[in-house]
């Protein structure tokens, strides 16, 4: 759903640009929240950020692998949905921030004027509306682990076309053609929700196999741990609290084996696998080209960059060249997003901690610390 110059005018194209700005910065100041509340889970709080820049990482290798939906239309992972179970909703939006900087300036991948529109569509509407239903669903589900599952599962595939809509609504307010508002909607929902289901799917598995392995790297699934409960004349009552303790060692692989393991992960999804991804038209592609909302879909400025169209130019054989491109990418994306997330980590930790940081961090080692616990 990356939006190419040309599609949303000006005025609607700064206002969104505004909106973008306004995301990054409070996600600037949350994220600190979230990462120092990591730290100790962790093992260290140096360790967050390379962890949050791996998130990234990984959504730019999955996002290069387009699966098909429908005749002639094929879609991608977001990604807002599982930043924001994984890192926190804060860093979640910083996370697909940076995929859409990296691909808007070296890739030629959406439009630079319309970095506002792309980074409010994608990055900031997932997350709020993944995350927003994602903790609604926990509340009434049963506190185990499928139940994180399920729920990233349901998040994910309702902020795909809540995104779509959200692109219709600034279609609406400042599209560049003329083309009825209510043919953009029904088209637009009725492809992205197909898309929805690739993207439930990619984030469920996803989700799941962190749990299975550090569930105390989900940050979702934090503090899922059922109260102990007393029956008491007949009736189950919640225990009184216990006096905290200390939090014991998290099972499971030391998080430095995650990270590798999440990097060769991303580097052959985007240097092989995506070899393999289907080369119909996105989602709004198809439906820019069947309703004619292309038609004033201006070049981008860096058309002629060497990496344009996930490519390498000079190099003839097609699957070498996108497969470097890709792992250019990664590696781009991951140095970009864990040198944003340690600066950010970095003027929390030096700083003077404000009140409440105590409690803040307290809350974050509370939840699960082994794998049974969620």
């Amino acid at each position: 759903m990356h939006v190419p110059d040309g599609f949303i005018n000006a005025p609607v194209s700064a206002a969104t640009g505004v909106v973008a700005v306004a995301a990054v910065a409070v996600g600037l100041k949350g994220a600190r929240r979230e990462l120092a509340a990591s730290g100790p889970a962790l093992g260290g709080a140096e360790r967050t950020a390379p962890l949050a820049g791996l998130v990234a990482a990984f959504i730019f290798a999955v996002q290069m692998l387009n699966f098909p939906v429908a005749a002639g239309t094929s879609g991608h992972l977001l990604g807002g949905a599982l930043a924001a179970i994984l890192v926190g909703p804060y860093t979640g939006v910083l996370c697909v921030s940076v995929v859409l900087l990296m691909q808007g300036l070296l890739f030629a991948d959406g439009g630079l004027t319309a970095l506002g529109v792309n980074i409010t569509n994608m990055a900031l509407v997932t997350v709020v509306v993944a995350y927003a239903l994602f903790r609604a669903l926990l509340k009434v589900l049963p506190r185990r682990r499928s139940s994180v599952t399920a729920a990233s599962f349901v998040a994910a595939l309702v902020s795909v076309p809540a995104a779509a809509l959200a692109f219709t609504l600034m279609y609406w307010l400042g599209g560049t053609t003329e083309v009825p508002v209510g043919k953009v909607a029904t088209a637009m929902v009725g492809v992205h929700v197909l898309i929805g289901i690739g993207e439930a799917l990619i984030t469920a598995a996803t989700v799941s196999a962190v749990l299975a392995v550090r569930p105390d790297l989900v940050h979702g699934a934090r503090g899922l741990s059922a109260p102990l409960k007393l029956r008491v004349g007949g009736e189950l009552v919640d225990a009184p609290a216990a006096a905290p303790a200390p939090a014991p060692a998290a099972s499971g692989p030391h998080p430095r084996k995650v990270w590798i393991g999440g990097l060769i992960a991303s580097l052959l999804l985007a240097g092989f696998v995506s070899f393999y991804a289907s080369a119909n038209p996105d989602g709004l592609e198809k439906v820019a080209s069947d309703k004619g909302i292309d038609k004033k879909a201006e070049e981008h400025d860096i058309a002629d960059s060497p990496l344009a169209d996930y490519g390498v130019s000079g190099i003839d054989n097609t699957r070498l060249a996108g497969g470097l491109a890709g792992v250019i990418g990664v590696g781009g994306t991951i140095l970009l997003g864990s040198g944003v997330f340690w600066a950010v980590r970095r003027r929390r930790t030096t700083g003077t901690p404000p009140a409440g940081t105590a409690s803040a961090t307290a809350a974050g080692t509370s939840g699960p610390t082994d794998r049974e616990a969620v």
